[in-house]
Parts: C-alpha cells; structure tokens; sequence
C-alpha cells in the first residue's frame, strides 16, 4: 500500500525522523487556518500517488493566507498524470535550502535482502542519478540480523560521501528511518530531498512510503491509511470477503485454485481473445485451496458484479481440494446466489482437473445448469470463455 506524503510525514515523526510541521486539508478555505497556524506561510502541496508534482504546478509556496487560498483552490481537482488532486498538504516552510540528499530503505527482492540507496544528489529523481551518474548513487545491502545501527549507518555516510559536516545527522536519520521501515512492515520509505538547512540540520522535505500488505494482520491501524476514495468498489468489496481479486481490464471473468495456475490462465484467455476481437481477461481471483459453496459464491459474486465481465472461466486443478467439492461449490454457489435474489446471467465455463476430475465433471453434467458449459481443456475453455464474451 502506497501512502500519500503526509501519511509519510506522520509516520516519519512517529518515529522521530525529522520533518516540518504540516496538515492536511480538502477545501481552499481550511488552507486559510492551517497557513495561520504555521505563521502566516506555506507550502501548498497537491497529494497524489504520483511523481512530478511541482512540475505540474501542484506545489506552490504562498506568502499569506490568501495567497494559501488561492493555490489550494487552483490545485484541488488538478489532474496530474491521471491522478485527481482530492486533498492538498499544507506545511510549514522550509528554512534556506543548502544542499539536497536522497536516502532510503527498501526490500531488494532480486538478492533476498535490504538494501540502503543514498546519494547526495537528491531533489530529482534518483533513476534519473542513477543512469547519468552511477557513482554518485551508494547502495548497501543490510543484514536483517543486524538492521541500520549506528555503526551501519556511518558505512553508508562513507560509501555515499556526505559532507564531514551534515555525517552525524545523517547517521541519526538513517537510523530512525530504519526504525520507521521496520516497525511499520514497510517495503518503502524514501525521502528526496533530505534537506540541509542553513542552520547545518538536516530535514525530510518530502517522503514516500510503500507498506506491506501481507502484515496488516499485525499493523491493524495502517487500515486507517487507506485511500477509500481510490480503491476500486471491486476490490474492496473482494477484500472484505478475504478473496485475493484485482480487477483488470478486459470481458472474461477468472476464477482459479492457485495463484500461479490463476497467472496461467490469464495468459491462455488473452492468447485465445486475439482471435475473438481482442477479447481480455477482466480480473485475477485465487480462490486458494479451499473451494467451499461459500468461497465460490463469494468469488461469483464479486466478478459476476462487474459490468465489464461477459463470460467467466473457472478453472480448478484439484489437489488437496478435490474436483468433486469444487463442482458442488459451484453447483450450490449459483443456488446460494439464486436464493439471494441475485440473477445469474453470464455463461460460465468450467474446467476441471486432477483429483476427482471425473467425478467433478459428472456432478456438473447432471446438474444440467443452463449456463454451465464444461470444457476439459485449459485451451479449449479459454476459447469458449472468449468465444461467449465476444458474443455478448
């Protein structure tokens, strides 16, 4: 989950990481207030999930209140790069800018470790460093046993070259952002620029933070973070029903046993769909191990409920769940949604195999549903799933 920069911010003084006072607002006038309250100036910054912010014109410095006003209302519903300015950051003003640094922590996945990135060329995008000065970009594996100590942190001052002067401060941020990368189940947290300022400190200008999903079990009040106004009604809806659902573009609705025959299958429908129109799949569902009636009404539910979807394709390989549990799922799924009052209209086309693909299969038949089409080949049922949705 992406945070937005003032979720960053809060975080980051969570966790005593330096920054500037800020708030966030959603109307012009509450810019008014909260400018007061910083001294009569600020920054007006544009919240988006996306780079390029001031280049755009969605960070403006206002000398007064008014002016505060009249940066928030012009920035408020800016598009930037496909991205609706909902709400705006208003913070405090930075003291005089000496020099601007980038450091960060995240999860290198490629080598199974963390990894430091830090360069005293901040304020631009670090690709940007990284592919015109490859030098000036220090990246540090860190030992999970061991995490950022103080220690640690000197090495990656050395390796990246920080002033003599700003090391010791720089060395206590990168400590306190380790601190915030850990403790907050974080894959991210990045802060271009890290500012020093004419005083000699040091200061987060500006962050970004990417938190894992997977430890939300533990971190039950990162749900407050979430942008309810960006999540798609789908997928929401998915997660409440704990189903593993990301909704794509395209007319075939997906419903697999197995994140990676899931993958498979959305491949196979998109590879089938060229020669029925361009026909795509419109989501991934794993519906795991367990196909129950329940799981499987949820899952039905959830595509069924998307206007995109013409056609869906189940497609079970049955291991500890057996095929014969998954065509009564399916079999019960579409009862259990007739009993709700929801009407089932869209053809579905069900794949079964491994264990107990026969018994499934048989189920399936006598059950005679009128829009269960049972087709025994991966590839011959993605093509009748875009065959059907290319026919709608």
């Amino acid at each position: 989950m992406d945070l937005f920069e003032y979720q960053a911010r809060d975080l980051f003084a969570k966790h005593d990481v330096p920054v500037l006072a800020g708030e966030v607002i959603d109307t012009p006038e509450a810019a008014r207030a909260a400018t007061e309250r910083l001294g009569g100036k600020s920054v007006v910054k544009a919240q988006v999930k996306v780079g390029g912010r001031g280049k755009a014109g969605g960070v403006k410095l206002a000398g007064t209140a008014d002016e505060a006003v009249e940066h928030a209302t012009n920035i408020l519903g800016m598009d930037i790069k496909g991205h609706t300015v909902h709400k705006v950051m208003i913070a405090e003003t930075a003291p005089e800018i000496v020099e601007e640094y980038y450091v960060s922590f995240l999860l290198d996945r490629a080598n199974r470790t963390f990894l430091s990135i830090a360069s005293v060329e901040g304020g631009m995008e670090i690709e940007e460093v990284a592919a015109t000065r490859p030098e000036a970009v220090a990246k540090t594996p860190i030992d999970a046993n061991v995490g950022v100590t103080p220690e640690v942190a000197r090495q990656i001052v050395e390796a990246a070259n920080f002033p003599a002067e700003v090391a010791d401060k720089v060395e206590n941020v990168l400590v306190t952002l380790w601190k915030t990368f850990i403790e907050e189940d974080a894959l991210l947290v990045e802060v271009n620029p890290l500012a020093k300022v004419a005083s000699g400190d040091v200061i987060a200008l500006d962050g970004k933070v990417s938190l894992d999903e997977n430890a939300e079990f533990r971190q039950p009040e990162h749900e407050a973070l979430q942008d309810k106004d960006a999540a798609n009604p789908l997928e929401a809806a998915a997660k409440e029903k704990n189903l593993n659902y990301v909704k794509l573009d395209g007319e075939v609705g997906i419903i697999g046993n197995g994140a990676g025959l899931v993958m498979s299958t959305l491949d196979v429908v998109a590879y089938a769909g060229e020669a029925h129109g361009g026909v795509k799949p419109a989501n991934f569902l794993d519906i795991g191990g367990g196909a129950s009636a329940a799981v499987m009404a949820n899952g039905l539910e959830i595509i069924l409920g998307d206007p995109d979807v013409k056609s869906v394709f189940v497609n079970v390989f049955g291991g500890i769940t057996a095929c014969d549990e998954v065509a009564n799922g399916i079999v019960q799924a579409l009862q259990l949604l007739a009993d709700k009052g929801e009407e089932v209209t869209k053809p579905l086309v069900v794949r079964l195999d491994g264990n107990n693909a026969e018994l499934g299969r048989k189920i399936l038949s006598d059950a005679n549903h009128p829009l269960v089409q049972r087709v025994d080949t991966m590839d011959g049922a993605a093509d009748k799933a875009a065959e059907l949705a290319a026919a709608k």
